[in-house]
Formats: structure tokens, C-alpha cells, sequence
């Protein structure tokens, strides 16, 4: 049976029909995917001490999108912190910003696909965690204003140890400034001692006395004789 010319026409027109409404919920399918802002994703992390703000594309599509990170002060934007542009992968593709994010912080990324996404901000927002990247040292414990006196007192006691020997070195000079006063006093005593054994007057005086006693026993004889003469006589 052969086709008339007129149903291949009709046959024709409906074949292209359909082609273009595929074509056409293709077309929208795939800019829907790629539209999507959720396959984008965004966080604060750490890489050792340093803070950073990490960006993840996984748009399949491969479509170049440009991404901004801004630091967020009641709801506005404070500061912009960088811009990069990146290419999505089904794996996901990841830039990274370098922040020292505070604790608590907030960030806002907005997201630009020309044709597909036109500046809109992964929601929520990126908050910073509670504990910052870097700890921080301790001080060290200051010492109760009790104990303060404490050091000088220690620290004075080495002064009076260096005094007590000088102390020690004046009471133990003192003596030895004494001993040469003493010494004369002492020579002297000798000298007097010797002088008095060897250079007294005791012999002189007693010649003198034995003298005396031969004398007054001559005139006592003397006298003897004179009274006997007058008796005899």
C-alpha cells in the first residue's frame, strides 16, 4: 500500500514536532542541573593553625562559576574576603580562601554562572566554629600579692650572710687589736720582775741594817766598858 504524499508530509511535521520537544525538555533539564545552587557548598576550616573558608562546586556540567566570600556584620557585608572562579566536577571541585576566621564568625558566598546562576548565596551561611584554629597559650600564674614579699626576702637574705662576715672579720680584728696592748703590759710585768730579783736593793739594805747592828753592838760594848771603869775605879 502505498503512502500518499500527504500523510508523509503529516508524518514528517509530527516526527519534527516531537524532536523539538525533546530537544526543548533536554535543553530545560539540563539548565535546571546546572542552575541548581545546592550542588555548591561552603564551611570554615582549619589547616593547622591558619583558618580557612572552603568552597565545593560538584556541578557536573562543567560550567565556569565565580565565587565571593564576604564576612558578615548584622546581616550586611562587612568585608570581602576573595573571589575565585572555578569549574565543576561530579567529584566536586574545591577552592579554598585563607581567613583567620574568628570563633563564631559569619560568612556570606555568592555563586555567579552567567545563563545559569545569577549572584545567589549558598544558604545558610558559613558560620566559624566555637574554637579558633590557633590555641592560644596560657599566661603564666601570677603569684598571690601575699606571697610577693616572698622573692625580696629571699633575695635580702644573701645580703645579710655577706654582712655577717664582715661582722665575724671586726669581732675577730678585735682581739688582735687587743693583743698588742696587752703584750707591753705584760713585757713590763716581766721587766719589773726582773728588776726586782736582780737590780733590788735588798743587799744595800741589808748592809745598811748589818752596819747599824755592828754599830749599836760597839757602842753598847763601848758603854759596858765605860760603866765597869767607874765601878772599879
Amino acid at each position: 500500500m502505498s503512502i500518499s504524499r500527504r500523510n508523509a508530509r503529516r508524518s514528517v511535521r509530527i516526527l519534527g514536532l516531537a524532536s523539538a520537544s525533546a530537544a526543548l525538555v533536554l535543553g530545560v533539564s539540563g539548565q535546571a542541573l546546572a542552575c541548581n545552587i545546592g550542588e555548591f557548598k561552603a564551611e570554615a576550616t582549619c589547616k593547622g593553625e591558619k583558618g580557612q573558608i572552603t568552597v565545593t562546586d560538584r556541578d557536573f556540567s562543567g560550567q565556569k562559576a565565580t565565587v565571593s566570600v564576604f564576612l558578615e556584620n548584622n546581616g550586611a557585608d562587612e568585608k570581602k574576603i576573595g573571589e575565585q572562579v572555578v569549574t565543576g566536577t561530579k567529584e566536586g571541585a574545591t577552592i579554598v580562601f585563607d581567613e583567620d576566621w574568628a570563633p563564631g564568625a559569619v560568612y556570606r558566598v555568592n555563586v555567579n554562572v552567567p545563563k545559569f546562576i545569577d549572584n545567589k548565596s549558598i544558604t545558610p551561611n558559613v558560620i566559624a566554629p566555637a574554637t579558633a584554629c590557633k590555641k592560644e597559650e596560657s599566661p603564666s600564674p601570677t603569684p598571690p600579692a601575699s606571697e610577693s614579699p616572698a622573692p625580696s626576702a629571699s633575695a635580702s637574705a644573701p645580703a645579710e650572710d655577706s654582712a655577717s662576715p664582715s661582722a665575724s672579720e671586726s669581732s675577730a680584728a678585735a682581739p688582735a687589736s687587743e693583743a698588742p696592748s696587752n703584750a707591753p703590759s705584760a713585757a713590763i710585768g716581766d721587766s719589773n720582775l726582773a728588776e726586782t730579783g736582780a737590780n733590788s736593793n735588798t743587799g744595800l739594805i741589808a748592809g745598811v741594817a748589818g752596819a747599824l747592828v755592828v754599830v749599836g753592838g760597839g757602842a753598847v760594848y763601848f758603854g759596858m766598858r765605860r760603866r765597869g771603869a767607874k765601878t772599879g775605879s
